[in-house]
């Protein structure tokens, strides 16, 4: 498969991108656009940990990639006026690597683990007396002979980000004591920070064009601003002072991506369940051998924006291919 034909789908991301998307990230409360009702939220337990002079609660941020997980925990250390370090799941591989960062903590600092449902077992008990009792316990020496020491902590603030909020445990879940989902985002919302980006960017770019891009950017911001980057590199390309809808529509259809933003995996996919399974039901393991692609690929990266835009069903009998899909692709609908 080449890059245009896994353009939007890909999970990794390149330096390049994240630099980027680092550079473009919102630096205050005003400049984060979207997740309204979750600002609100933070803000107030914000404000009241800086009234009792505490750190504040463990926080969970949920949902899928790409929607400002990792800035909103930058945006709270801001307005805190702390420290944050930053981590993720798969690098803490045992305790001590927790201990190593838990124990050079400042009082009031955020530590944010990205991925946090990623964590191994003894990490993740490890973390437990850390968040209720701001303590460490530390087994020294093995066998009989084996003692535990508790090592006091500053009050600190865990945010743990994650796309699997179910393969959290529930005691773990549970000392958490605010927890968020992130929702996708409307066109128009996603078109506000398109613009605020293609200024940053030195880029004109008018309303219209903007919210054709966010319509196409499958309700996330982190696609929203590689797709504008695309359009960048294209009007460049073409000596082309600004940017316009016919631009966007251009650029973005030469890598293949549709009115809906979908790339051209997605659309394989769906069309092979038409074309090769009428339509479904067809089971995830006959549809991973039909397409050759892994079972995960297929439930974390393919499956959920054709399920949230409806183009897609999962039935106990299997996946089903919508009418709303048929219509989009140009294949006759057959109601069996």
């Amino acid at each position: 498969m080449n890059f245009e034909d896994n353009f939007v789908s890909e999970i990794e991301i390149t330096p390049q991108e994240e630099e980027l998307f680092t550079s473009l990230r919102a630096g205050s409360w005003d400049a984060f656009f979207g997740q309204s009702d979750l600002k609100r939220s933070l803000q107030i337990g914000i404000s009241a940990a800086k009234g009792r002079k505490e750190s504040l609660d463990h926080t969970l941020f949920y949902g899928p990639p790409g929607l400002g997980k990792t800035t909103l925990s930058h945006l709270i250390a801001k307005e805190l006026g702390v420290n944050i370090k930053i981590t993720s799941g798969t690098a803490l591989s045992k305790a001590g690597d927790l201990a190593a960062i838990l124990t050079n903590l400042q009082p009031g600092d955020i530590l944010f683990v990205d991925e946090i449902h990623r964590l191994p077992k003894v990490v993740e008990e490890t973390l437990y007396p850390a968040m209720e009792d701001y303590a460490l316990d530390i087994v020294i020496g093995k066998g009989p002979s084996a003692r535990t020491i508790r090592l006091d902590l500053p009050q600190f603030t865990l945010i743990g980000a994650t796309t699997r909020y179910g393969l959290l445990t529930g005691p773990f879940r549970d000392r958490f004591g605010i927890i968020h989902r992130l929702q996708f985002y409307k066109p128009d919302a996603l078109a506000t920070i398109i613009q605020a980006a293609a200024k940053k960017l030195n880029v004109e770019i008018d309303l219209d064009s903007a919210l054709e891009i966010g319509r196409r950017s499958r309700g996330t911001p982190r696609i929203a601003l590689k797709l504008l980057k695309r359009v960048r590199d294209y009007i460049q390309v073409h000596n082309i002072a600004s940017i316009s809808s016919q631009n966007v529509s251009d650029a973005l259809n030469m890598f293949a991506i549709d009115k809906l933003g979908l790339d051209e995996s997605d659309r394989r996919f769906l069309k092979q369940i038409i074309l090769n399974h009428k339509g479904g039901p067809v089971g995830l393991s006959t549809i991973a051998a039909t397409l050759n692609e892994d079972t995960l690929t297929i439930e974390e990266v393919l499956e959920p924006y054709l399920i949230q835009t409806g183009l897609l069903k999962r039935t106990p009998k299997g996946r089903v291919v919508s009418k709303k899909a048929y219509k989009h692709l140009g294949e006759k609908f057959t109601d069996i």
